[in-house]
Order: structure tokens, then sequence, then C-alpha cells
């Protein structure tokens, strides 16, 4: 077994309120944070301490999405709608006025963005017409969180009903299967870089495997203390992160499901409050958590 070193590079500070959004940018050098106070703030890898306002907004910013073909940035904007930055142009280019609810997801697939807001309904718009393709009522509770398959053209949603749904892409959203075995919010969901495995996790803190290809139960793990906020695969699916209400980070081999590493404040200074989003960078393979606590990490994680 892989023993991990763990390494912490840079905490960063500037948001004035728990973060809550994470994503990677076009050019993964570059990540975006979203926070309670408004601020939506990019931040260079090589140059970390110095991070840039992008927007500031009214309300708490919960989603944030690149657009990696066109080089935009999806906001979601709590009670509000999303607002669209043109990175290059470092402006924001449009807005729609989506929900008077709390929006905790978005992603981009193709020409369209999928939006899951906090009364249940999966939100999708099309890019280029700039319009609101279609509502889908997937429940009375909130959609958590959304993550897509590509090449099978899928998308899984995570609920506070404890369900994850999966549709299918192609054949006008049709269902393809209604996952039930968490026993609170599904907050974390990700598919393996091969597709073959759905990962979830949820506020009852327990890691689950799904074969994505019968969407049957592989392995069910206790794997934290309290809530698992987040998690994210290394991009050659080797590796899988989980964050948590219980302030740690665990490093996670995919293919064995067993526990590698655990990061926390005692051990590594990590962070002191609830960990919200964690990302393993493609940019020299770094991994970036946000917290309650306001502020960023960065993390040097490799094997010895």
């Amino acid at each position: 077994m892989s023993k991990i070193q763990v390494n912490k590079l840079h905490t960063l500070t500037g948001h004035n309120d728990c973060i809550y959004a994470l994503t990677e940018g076009s050019d993964p050098r570059f990540f975006y944070t979203g926070a309670g106070d408004g601020m939506v703030v990019e931040w260079d890898l090589d140059n970390p301490k110095d991070g840039k306002l992008i927007a500031k907004l009214p309300h708490s910013v919960y989603a944030l999405e690149v657009d990696k073909e066109r080089n935009l940035l999806f906001i979601g904007h709590n009670f509000e709608g999303i607002h669209v930055i043109d990175l290059h142009e470092n402006k924001e280019i449009w807005s729609l006025k989506l929900t008077d609810q709390a929006i905790f997801d978005i992603k981009v697939y193709g020409n369209e963005v999928y939006v899951g807001t906090g009364d249940g309904v999966l939100i999708i718009l099309n890019i280029e017409e700039r319009s609101i393709l279609k509502h889908i009522k997937l429940s009375s509770k909130s959609i958590r969180v959304l993550a897509i398959a590509r090449e099978k053209r899928q998308i899984a949603i995570g609920l506070s009903d404890h369900t994850i749904k999966i549709l299918d892409l192609v054949n006008d959203y049709q269902p393809v299967a209604s996952l039930t075995g968490h026993t609170n919010s599904v907050f974390g969901l990700s598919y393996s870089p091969d597709e073959q495995t759905l990962v979830s996790g949820s506020r009852d803190a327990q890691l689950k495997f799904w074969n994505s290809n019968d969407y049957l139960l592989s392995e069910s793990i206790v794997a934290h203390l309290y809530a698992i906020n987040y998690l994210y695969f290394k991009d050659d699916g080797k590796y899988l992160v989980s964050c948590s209400m219980d302030k740690s980070i665990k490093v996670w081999d995919a293919a064995d499901k067993k526990l590698l590493k655990v990061i926390d404040k005692a051990r590594n200074a990590g962070h002191g409050t609830s960990i919200n989003k964690v990302i393993w960078s493609t940019y020299q393979g770094q991994v970036i958590s946000v917290s309650d606590d306001r502020t960023i990490s960065i993390w040097q994680i490799e094997e010895s």
C-alpha cells in the first residue's frame, strides 16, 4: 500500500464569512471560491497569496462552475439565480433570475447548464440562447450536489430526501435509477474518472460506492464522525479525497476503498471548523480545501 505524505503549502485568507464554493479554472493554475460574504475570488496557484475579486453579490454563494470550453464562470447567487462571468474579460456578460431558493450546485455539460435548487428543482439552461429549457421537480427537499458522467451521458443528483437520482442526458432527462441507502442528506457525489463507479457521501457520515453500470451498491464505509460535505477524485482515479464537518480531510485508495491518510488540525495544522469543499487540482497535483473558518488551505499530497 502507498504511503502518503502531506505538506501544507499555504493558508489563504480574504473572505469575511464561511467559504462554501470551490472550482477549478479552465487553466487549472487558477481556482475560484465563493462564500457567505457574497464574494467570488480568483486565486493563482503560482501566486496564491493575492486573490482577485471577480464578483460581489448581496447574498451567499454556494455554487460555482467553470465552463472550460467557453471560459465562463457560472455563479449561483442564492435567492436570485445565476451570474455569468467572461473570464477573458473579467466581467459579467449575462445573468438570469431563476429562483427564490438557495442554489447548491451547478454543472455544465455541452451547451447546457444544470442548476440544483433548495426546493428540489433541477433547472436546465441553454448557454448559447441564455434561456431556461426545462424545470424538473425531483423532490420537495433540496438538491444538494450534481455529478456528470460525460461518456455515459448521465447526471447524478444528490438530495436532502436521502436519495440519489440518475437521469439520462440523451433521452430527455428520463430517470435511469433512484438510489437509496443513505439515512440523511447526500452532500457529496463523484464519478470515478473511468465512470465505472459513483461514490456518494452523506450527512450520515457514510461513503457509498455504486457500480455505475447497474447502480447496485458495492460497498459502504463509515468514513467520518460527522457529515461528509464533499468528495473528489484525483484525475488518474487512484485516490479519492473526502472532507467533513468533523474538520478532517481523508485520502482514500479508490480501488481498495481503504483509508490512507487523515489530514486535520492536530496532525497537519488543518482547518479549525467544518471543511465544505475539497478539490484535487490537476495543476501540480495540489489539494485545495475551503472551510467555515474562512480560510483556504493548499496541500501537496504525494506518495512516498
